[in-house]
């Protein structure tokens, strides 16, 4: 081999070794490099994740929390509006009720409707008497007995003139001076069903609430009286007086 021959041969040679040296640092360099991605997406996946979690927890709960908040300040105002609406109408049919003024209580009565006496919280569209304005009119000094329904407990026929029904099962209380008052909203709750708001639709509902009369009684003796008032050319008039007490 000649001497140039050997010459070329260590120059390729000496290359070779620092292509090698050279391509392998690359490698290893990358390497690294990737290993690094690695771990910092992870982390920053995972860290991601866990707050918009947290965020989303967050956002529910407090989502929740307004809804219910909304919720109470809707009923609140709705109420309101109610009792804005219909305090003073239910307080004159109220105190003529009270002052056994049938004359002005029939005055309030619906035209076309009536009103319906029930004696129990249950209205039975079927049974419960309806009187018209003009009979309404008379019945401080009807002397004629009417069957009203039947007794709670005992079951016996309610044959009573209006002037002793209206002592035990309209204005057995001042309700006037009730403990409570609801506006389309029940205060009394007893055994028997309460299906006034069905069968009074569109209406406004006011419940004179009692818990408790006498404390030896231990509130067994709470009653409500209920007067139903329904709209008609602008003017609410009463459709339904519903008494409720403790049944058994």
């Amino acid at each position: 081999m000649n001497k140039d021959l050997k010459v070329l041969l260590l120059v390729l040679a000496a290359l070779a070794l620092i292509f090698t040296s050279t391509a392998c640092s690359a490698f290893n360099l990358d390497t690294d490099k990737v290993k690094v991605i690695e771990k910092q997406d992870s982390n920053e996946t995972a860290g991601q994740d866990k707050s918009t979690a947290s965020d989303k927890s967050t956002d529910k709960e407090t989502q929740n929390s307004e809804l219910a908040d909304k919720g109470d300040v809707l009923q609140a105002d709705t109420e309101e509006y109610i009792k804005s609406v219909i305090e003073e109408r239910a307080k004159t049919v109220l105190t003529a009720i009270k002052n056994y003024d049938m004359e002005k209580f029939s005055d309030a009565v619906h035209p076309e409707k009536g009103v319906r006496f029930t004696p129990y919280t249950f209205v039975d569209v079927e049974k419960d008497l309806v009187f018209t304005a003009e009979e309404v009119r008379n019945l401080a000094n009807d002397s004629k007995t009417y069957l009203w329904g039947y007794y709670d407990g005992s079951g016996e026929p309610m044959n009573l003139k209006f002037e002793d029904y209206y002592k035990a099962f309209i204005y057995d209380a001042d309700y006037l001076n009730a403990e409570q008052v609801g506006y389309n909203k029940t205060l009394s709750y007893g055994n028997a069903l309460d299906n006034s708001f069905e069968v009074y639709k569109n209406s406004i509902i006011v419940e004179y609430y009692f818990s408790g009369i006498d404390p030896k009684y231990e509130g067994m003796d709470w009653r409500s009286l209920k007067l139903v008032f329904e709209k008609k050319n602008d003017v609410w008039y009463i459709v339904g007086i519903i008494h409720n007490q403790w049944t058994i």
